[in-house]
């Protein structure tokens, strides 16, 4: 049966099939993959940058959930290269608010007439998000934050998860099996989690989880839920203002230590994925406020995730690894946890961590070794072998948004340091050491055991041998389908030798332009079998999907670049943060270019009805 959902889907698909055509054509133009005329073309960063800018444009002018999937793609180096992600980090979900009717309709279906359950209610948003906004209302004489889902949010969402759905299959044909095996986690990842954002019975569930964990911990402060003046659809909770992270310039001026903020920061992390196993999954600017206190207010606790037992176990071996700075060790972590190809190139994968490693510390690294490596990864492998299984890609994000901040608040911030004072101050590193001795015991126990059950067994071979009784099978593999491959060329060759001579035959002894016709359409009919021959021979050879970011270099490069633009006259206007408690409102720290991009005009997206609702950019603060 076909429902409203599905109309709405069936209109929308050739939509955003056209809206994406563009940079689909241009992505097979660079690999010549396809396409029978022309040779490869050579991608500059400028190239990338300005089809990631159209990427980016796209999704804002697709609506709200294109807009979270680019907030999602923005963390996947496993999905897109380098530039892309540098130019969707920006990306910002600040939407102008639903009308205050339609709210009070979903606020009153949920809990009642307004006026009977708040005091009072300020019909003015605080912020506006594409899934839902916030307002200020006072609720048993308390000050409080309610949180309204979007109306009708849900019937566009549902339509648009089934075009990514439907669009799946067809995006696999043009990428390699690591990309393939990348986005269908990353469909799945991004069906539950914005499923899981427009709940908001989940989300106060798990607020209240998060803040039990911090109940003892007076340099955090987490909202509490009113469950009374809350449902599926409605999130009331405490009102906490406070001043946005990110404003250095104000938390200077209050007093505030900002290493001992950024520290806070990471350990409060560090506690959430390596110890509860629950964690705020969106700590950009916008959900971090600081009190008068030096304290850190979490806000929007509607992306969030959890790790299991095994995946905290590798998160603290990878962390101690980084500490010893033990590059075989961190790759052993990495591929355990699912998120390196075991298959991968090690010594070049080393070089990369060894940067990394150098750049997390702040050192500074000379641009030729960062080429060099570049020049390696791309002379070894074809497809980049970082894999993010769904429950690796929220920490990804959260590791890279808190770094983010954290170098927002202090430049020279050691993430390491920091790291290895909270598992010693913890206590993994002795339970780590302890496992280890263990492992050891139980290697030398089974040496032991097999110095006395190996001879007699090697002695019957050995005689085995002696007798000429020893045989051995031998199989083929083939994992990279090379008899598939000759059995296809053998058929086209065939197919095109006999479409050949066929129409050859025809035409030499035809007498009729029936038999003409016949002819041509013969070489007309082979010609796909001459395409997929040609095709068999060519080497598919594909780009690295990602190249190495150095975040505290580059952050270094731009502040001295705006330093040079400031000294030769150049002026700006400082703007304070607003304070929001809005599922993804605020800037998440961009700077520059992003600043423009923030100043460009409102766009307007189409929610497949013929509705047009302005959305805008949300890439300023």
């Amino acid at each position: 049966m076909v429902t409203l959902v599905s109309l709405r889907a069936y209109r929308r698909f050739p939509v955003v099939i056209y809206r994406f055509l563009p940079l689909i054509w241009a992505f097979l133009r660079d690999r010549k993959r396809f396409i029978v005329v022309g040779g490869s073309r050579k991608v500059t960063r400028e190239m990338r940058l300005r089809r990631a800018e159209v990427l980016l444009d796209t999704l804002l002018t697709l609506g709200p959930t294109f807009i979270k999937l680019g907030q999602i793609l923005s963390t996947r180096p496993d999905v897109l290269p380098a530039s892309y992600i540098e130019v969707l980090s920006s990306l910002q979900d600040d939407v102008p608010p639903a009308p205050w009717t339609e709210s009070r309709a979903v606020i009153e279906d949920e809990l009642g007439p307004v006026d009977a359950v708040f005091d009072e209610f300020d019909t003015e948003p605080i912020s506006g998000a594409s899934l839902g906004q916030v307002y200020v209302a006072t609720y048993d004489g308390e000050e409080v934050a309610v949180k309204v889902r979007r109306p009708g949010i849900e019937a566009l969402v549902e339509a648009d998860l089934r075009v990514i759905k439907w669009s799946l299959p067809l995006l696999s044909r043009f990428v390699g099996q690591g990309q393939a095996f990348s986005l269908d986690n990353l469909a799945e990842e991004f069906d539950k989690t914005i499923h899981q954002e427009m709940n908001y019975t989940r989300e106060q569930r798990v607020l209240r989880e998060i803040r039990a964990n911090f109940e003892g911990n007076d340099q955090i402060v987490i909202p509490e839920p009113v469950a009374a003046a809350s449902g599926p659809r409605v999130l009331t909770m405490e009102y906490i203002p406070g001043t946005k992270i990110s404003d250095t310039a104000a938390l200077d001026a209050m007093g505030v230590d900002r290493t001992e903020l950024a520290t806070t920061l990471q350990r409060t992390y560090l506690q959430m994925i390596a110890e509860d196993g629950v964690f705020h999954a969106d700590p950009h600017p916008g959900n971090l406020s600081v009190t008068p206190e030096g304290q850190i207010i979490f806000y929007d606790f509607g992306m969030s995730g959890r790790v299991a037992p095994f995946i905290q176990e590798k998160i603290i071996d990878f962390y101690i690894a980084v500490a010893n700075q033990d590059i075989n060790a961190i790759l052993d972590a990495l591929v355990e946890m699912g998120t390196l190809s075991p298959e991968a190139d090690r010594k070049v994968m080393a070089d990369v961590m060894e940067l990394a490693i150098a750049d997390v510390r702040g050192e500074d690294i000379e641009q030729y070794r960062v080429q060099q490596v570049i020049e390696q990864v791309e002379s070894t492998i074809y497809d980049f072998p970082l894999r993010l299984p769904q429950n690796m890609a929220l920490v990804l994000r959260v590791a890279t948004v808190v770094e983010g901040v954290c170098v927002t608040l202090d430049p020279n911030f050691d993430f390491i340091e920091v790291a290895t004072e909270y598992l010693s101050e913890e206590g993994y590193l002795e339970d780590t050491a302890r496992r280890l001795a263990g492992e050891a015991a139980d290697q030398t126990r089974d040496t032991a055991r097999a110095l006395f059950t190996v001879p007699p067994k090697l002695d019957e071979v050995l005689d085995t041998v002696n007798r000429e009784d020893l045989a051995v099978n031998v199989t083929l593999e083939d994992d990279n389908h090379v008899l598939d491959r000759l059995a296809q060329r053998i058929a086209y060759s065939v197919l095109t030798a006999v479409g050949g001579l066929s129409a050859a035959i025809i035409y030499s002894f035809g007498s009729t332009m029936l038999d003409v016709y016949l002819s041509i359409g013969i070489v007309i009919a082979t010609l796909p079998m001459v395409f997929f021959l040609y095709r068999s021979f060519t080497k598919d050879k594909r780009g690295i999907r990602a190249q190495p970011q150095f975040t505290r270099q580059s952050m270094r490069e731009r502040q001295s670049a705006e330093a040079d633009d400031a000294e030769s006259g150049a002026a700006g206007a400082m703007m304070p943060g607003a304070v929001s408690q809005a599922d993804g409102t605020a800037d998440a720290g961009a700077t520059g270019e992003a600043s423009e991009r923030g100043a460009r005009e409102r766009r307007d997206w189409d929610d497949g009805d013929g509705v047009a609702i302005g959305v805008d950019d949300g890439r300023s603060e």
